[in-house]
Parts: structure tokens; C-alpha cells; sequence
């Protein structure tokens, strides 16, 4: 595709110094922008200069020291202008000039997105389009403000093309309803320097888990209850449905109770187990209450004490009675 004349004279070999410089040193061209540089002969026995190149050439031009080439619009992805010198003593001397073309990409965009289950690995992929030249790309995956990974391509091809990174993650819930996005970028210039990275629209994740209690224990309280909230609540995705089940002595009391909803309000005055089962598509947990009869008199010493209650009284009046007959 590329040709280039070494305009030598014949007999003449090419010097191993040349005296030329080239300003700038190397070129990095968006495909479509203009070029120019100036090469500069050091030698003071120059005879003509020129530059080979199939895109804004310059033929040899006689009695100057230094020479400009200009391309108004870089046509093309690969290119190797080459400055020369001819001297008088005959040697010819050549320079070429480096030059990147890029493109930066029509679009960067995300794929495979769906929500995903808690311990199980997804994987995204960022798609970028038309992209050049691909040894020069990074694309980076962030989460949040954490950068989670990079990559770069081994790519010989310098024309545009289109590129994938794969990133693959396990699930956690801590994770749902993070942001996670692509970049990417081409290395041709030092940092802060050059066109801004071009990045995905954001992805918001959505981690599917199940229901955990956040007070996860099992609780027990006495009678007379001094607690008179019972709470089941429950962190899961999606959202946790609630149901309670009561003693059976405890039934008739919280019938109006909504026993859909994570908290149960007393005052609790039945002993006996209180369930909450909390639930979703993941999995259901299971939190039980129970309720202790309070420590002290139990039936069989309150009857006893009224017996006795009642021997003192009839005791009592038989005595007053017999006193009052004398």
C-alpha cells in the first residue's frame, strides 16, 4: 500500500549520520485531522530536501535547509512520511516521522445485564465500537469509585475495530443497588492529556438474596411483659413478607392483629411460643419469641391460700360468737 523513493545517487552510499530533525519528533493524528511538520537540515552543505510520503509529499526542493509537510486530512490508518537531505559531497540522508492515527470510539455500552443471585458468578460485557488503533486500548471496569479491573489488547491490526472485555464477578449483597460501568481510553498520550476516556451509561446492580433477620436470635420475655413490641424485621431481595403465628390461648386476642406485618404489638398476656416467618423468592427464615408464665404463685397455692383464708374467717367468727354467748 505504501511506497517510498530513496532518492540516492547512484555510487553514493547513504550516510549512517544524518544531520536532520524533525519537529515535532512523532505525530498522533485523530483519522480525518491535518498533519504538519517541519524537517530541519543540521548540515551546512545541504544541496536539497524533500519529503516521500503518499499523502502530502514534497518533492525535492533545492537551496533550503529546512522543509514542511502538511496532509490537510489524514486519509488513512498507517502512514511513514520520510524526510531527506541530499549533500553536496552526495549522500543522501533520511528521517521518517513517526505517526499514531486513532479514532476514539463511536460508543462504549454494557451487555448481559439482568439481576443475579446471591454466591452465584454473571459476567458483563462492555462492548466498544470502532475503536483505533486497538494496542493502544484500555478498557477499565469500575464499581462505585473503585476501579475493579483492567485490560488491555494485543492487536497488530491499526485500522478501526471493534473490541469486548468480559468481566466476571460473584454476587454478594452487599453489592445490590451498586453502580458498575465501563471506560475506555487510548494510552497515546501522558495522564491529563489527550481526549477523555468515552464510558458507559452506569448499570445499577441487583443482587437477589434472602431474607436475614436483623436481630437474628430467638428472644424470650416473662409475664407480666414489660416489652410490648415483637420485631421480625428482616433485610432480603426482594423485600421479605411477613406471617405470625400465636398460642392458641393467645388466638382470639390478636385476631385484628395484621399478622402480615414484621412487628406484633402486646401488651402480651398469654404465655406460649410466638413464630414470625419471613419470606421471599431466595428462602425463608423463621424467628420464635416465647413468652414464660410469671415466676412465683402458681395455681395450687392460690387455692390453698384462699382455704386457709376461709378456715381463718369461719375460725374468727366462732370465736367472737362463743365470747358474745357468755
Amino acid at each position: 500500500m505504501f511506497f517510498f523513493i530513496f532518492i540516492a545517487w547512484i555510487g553514493k552510499p547513504v550516510s549512517t549520520s544524518c544531520p536532520l530533525e524533525i519537529s515535532p519528533p512523532s505525530v498522533v493524528v485523530r483519522f480525518g485531522d491535518s498533519l504538519s511538520a517541519n524537517c530541519t537540515s543540521l548540515s551546512n552543505q545541504p544541496d536539497g530536501m524533500g519529503w516521500e510520503s503518499p499523502y502530502g509529499g514534497v518533492d525535492l526542493t533545492e537551496g533550503v535547509t529546512s522543509l514542511l509537510l502538511r496532509i490537510d486530512s489524514m486519509p488513512v490508518w498507517e502512514i511513514e512520511p520520510m524526510c531527506y537531505v541530499n549533500s553536496r559531497d552526495g549522500d543522501q540522508c533520511t528521517k521518517v516521522l513517526p505517526v499514531t492515527v486513532y479514532k476514539m470510539p463511536d460508543s462504549v455500552s454494557l451487555k448481559n445485564l439482568s439481576a443475579v443471585v446471591e454466591g452465584h458468578q454473571f459476567a458483563i460485557q462492555c462492548d466498544i465500537v470502532n475503536v483505533a488503533p486497538a494496542r493502544n486500548l484500555s478498557v477499565l471496569w469500575h464499581k462505585g469509585n473503585k476501579i475493579l479491573s483492567s485490560q488491555i489488547f494485543n492487536e497488530s491490526i491499526l485500522s478501526n475495530v471493534s473490541k469486548s472485555s468480559v468481566l466476571t464477578l460473584t454476587a454478594h449483597r452487599d453489592d445490590d443497588a451498586a453502580e458498575i460501568w465501563c471506560e475506555a481510553k487510548l494510552n497515546l498520550w501522558p495522564e491529563e492529556q489527550g481526549p477523555p476516556p468515552v464510558r458507559s451509561e452506569a448499570h445499577i446492580l441487583t443482587v437477589l438474596y434472602p431474607p436475614t433477620f436483623i436481630s437474628a436470635s430467638d428472644e424470650t420475655l416473662d409475664l407480666p411483659a414489660g416489652k410490648n413490641i415483637l420485631s421480625c424485621n428482616a433485610t432480603g431481595n426482594p423485600l421479605p413478607s411477613y406471617h405470625w403465628q400465636f398460642p392458641q390461648a393467645a388466638q382470639e386476642t390478636y385476631k385484628d392483629q395484621d399478622v402480615n406485618y414484621p412487628i406484633l404489638t402486646g401488651p402480651f398476656e398469654f404465655p406460649g411460643v410466638y413464630t414470625c416467618t419471613a419470606s421471599n423468592s431466595q428462602g425463608t427464615v423463621t424467628k420464635y419469641f416465647t413468652v414464660n408464665k410469671p415466676p412465683g404463685i402458681g395455681p395450687g397455692a392460690i387455692a390453698a391460700i384462699a382455704i386457709a383464708a376461709i378456715v381463718f374467717v369461719i375460725c374468727t367468727l366462732g370465736v367472737i360468737h362463743r365470747k358474745y354467748k357468755r
